[in-house]
This record gives C-alpha cells, sequence and structure tokens, in this order.
C-alpha cells in the first residue's frame, strides 16, 4: 500500500466546517454528539456557527478541528467503530501536522475519541495561557540559512527558533517579539522575499512553551495511550512512533519542538508513498505537500461529495 493519511492543523479552520458532512452523514454527527459530551459544552456549534473571534480562540479551534477531521474519516469509514479498521486498511502510514497529530493518533488507534479532543482542549487552554513571544512566516529562503540567523540572534532571555518546517520557502520561526524583528531584518538581508507576523497569542512550538508542554505532560501521563495500529510519523523527529512510551514523550515535546512537515512527507516518500490523502476542511496540506513532493498523488477530503468520490 502506498497512500497516507494526513491531517492539517491550526490555520485550517473556518467557521461552518463539518457541518454539510455531519447533515449527510449520521457517523459524522455522532463524532460531534461524543466530542460535545467528552468536553462538557457544544464544539460543534463552535464549528457549525462560529462567530469566527470564538472559532479562532486556540482554545477552541484545537478541539473544533481535531473532531472535525475524527468526524469526517467517521463519515469515510463509515462509522466511528469502524475509524481504526478503516484507517487500517486504507492508509499504510499517518501523520498530523502539529494538533494534526492527534487525530492521526486516534485514527490509529492510539487515543480515543473522547481523550484527543480533551488532550486537545487543554493543549490549546495552556498554550493560550502562555500568553508571550510571537510567531512569523519566512518566505522564499531555505532552511539552513533561517537556522543560523535564528541561532545567530537566540540568547537565553531572548530566544527565536525555527517552529514549522512547512514546505520550501516557507518557514515559519517563533520566540520573543524582539528577537523575531532582530532576526526579521538579517533574514530580508539574506534574501527573504517576506516575514510575516502571524495573528497568534504566543510562541507556538518553541521555548516559551516549556511550562505548558510540562503542565501538558501531566495530563497525558493520565491517559490511556494505546500501541498505534498504523504507523504513526511523528512531528518531532518525522520518524515512526513506534509505541507507547514514544506516543507518550512525543505529545507534550511537540509543544516546544518544532514541526517538521517537510521532513515527515520526504520520509513517507522514501518509504514507497506515492498518495496523499487530506483529511480536514480546506487544502492547506496539499498544497504543502506538492511543493515538497511535486509528483505525488494528492487529494483533500472534507465535504460530501469529496467522501462520495473517494
Amino acid at each position: 500500500m502506498t497512500r497516507a493519511f494526513v491531517f492539517p492543523g491550526q490555520g485550517a479552520q473556518v467557521v461552518g466546517m463539518g457541518l454539510a458532512v455531519a447533515q449527510a452523514y449520521p457517523a459524522a454527527a455522532d463524532v460531534y454528539r461524543r466530542a460535545d459530551a467528552a468536553l462538557g459544552f457544544s464544539i460543534r456549534d463552535i464549528c457549525f456557527d462560529g462567530p469566527d473571534d470564538v472559532l479562532t480562540a486556540t482554545e477552541n479551534t484545537q478541539p473544533a478541528l481535531v473532531t472535525t477531521e475524527l468526524a469526517i474519516l467517521a463519515a469515510l469509514a463509515g462509522g466511528t467503530e469502524q475509524i481504526v479498521s478503516f484507517t487500517m486498511a486504507q492508509a499504510a502510514v499517518v501523520a498530523g501536522h502539529s494538533l494534526g497529530e492527534y487525530s492521526a493518533l486516534c485514527a490509529a488507534g492510539s487515543l480515543s475519541i473522547e481523550d484527543a479532543v480533551r488532550l486537545v482542549r487543554t493543549r490549546g487552554q495552556l498554550m493560550a495561557a502562555a500568553n508571550a513571544g510571537g510567531m512569523a512566516a519566512v518566505i522564499g529562503l531555505d532552511d539552513a540559512r533561517i537556522d543560523d540567523i535564528c541561532a545567530s540572534v537566540s540568547q537565553k532571555d531572548n530566544a527565536v527558533v525555527v517552529a514549522n518546517y512547512n514546505s520550501p520557502g516557507q518557514t515559519v520561526i517563533s520566540g520573543h517579539i524582539a528577537a523575531i524583528e532582530q532576526a526579521a531584518i538579517l533574514l530580508k538581508e539574506a534574501g527573504a522575499k517576506r516575514v510575516l507576523p502571524l495573528n497568534v497569542s504566543a510562541a507556538f512550538h518553541s521555548p516559551l512553551m516549556r511550562d505548558a508542554a510540562q503542565q501538558l505532560a501531566h495530563v497525558v501521563a493520565q491517559t490511556t495511550i494505546n500501541m498505534p495500529k498504523v504507523t504513526v510519523i511523528g512531528n518531532i523527529h518525522a520518524k515512526p512512533l513506534v509505541d507507547v512510551t514514544a506516543v507518550g514523550a512525543e505529545l507534550p515535546a511537540q509543544v516546544t519542538s518544532a514541526v517538521r512537515w517537510v521532513d515527515t512527507i520526504t520520509y513517507m516518500v522514501a518509504q514507497g508513498v506515492t498518495e496523499f490523502v487530506e483529511i480536514g476542511p480546506g487544502t492547506v496540506l496539499a498544497g504543502l505537500i506538492k511543493r515538497i513532493a511535486p509528483t505525488a498523488d494528492v487529494r483533500s477530503i472534507g465535504t460530501p461529495e469529496q467522501i462520495q468520490s473517494y
């Protein structure tokens, strides 16, 4: 088998996501019902009705996206209880971008729907509470040069690091605002086409998330994690999470570490993957994958029509 299922992260959200799928597929509606029960409030209403400022709050965005991705997958599978067996039959490997990794772990049978949405709700709350630093997208400069410039600028109390290796020519940096501004000057001098500040509340995937990662580790330690039944490629090292211990270590460490999406896709291609199926709202990952692996077959599934055509 040469197919991979991939799940997007923050930035893919849009008000109304999942509504048409839930109306067309009882299995999708069931995922929203289970997520609402697990969270104690209606993430379904936030997904379907917003408003946008509520959906885009990190503590809501994260469970909203995971719920929607799993709802779409359940619709594809024909039921919530068939998610894992469907994934095993259809995909050789799964991966998720940042919080999308929780959806991938659920698809692989490592996390339950309830635990996945509860974990990302807590993850979002902890990351939002950090409320320090910022992020910026760097366009048109190679990763090695960005790494060097970030390292040259960073100091203990004024750090900037790469947060997302998204695709060739699209990289995100994260850290203290002053360090990002200093790095931006050097990055432009080095040939970056643009350095664009992102509208985020904190420095995700950076050392500024250390307290959030430590608190998340305590929650992860109390969560039931099962051995993945499908190979899951982790964000931190872009290699398979081989057992329960690896999964448990990955989730909190991921909060302070870079998302190595380029390496993740490159690794899967090297293992023989030729087809990538993005499961979730929008086409963010499809665009990135096309730049990383131009010859790969890439499709996105997030609407009833796309589910029917699968």
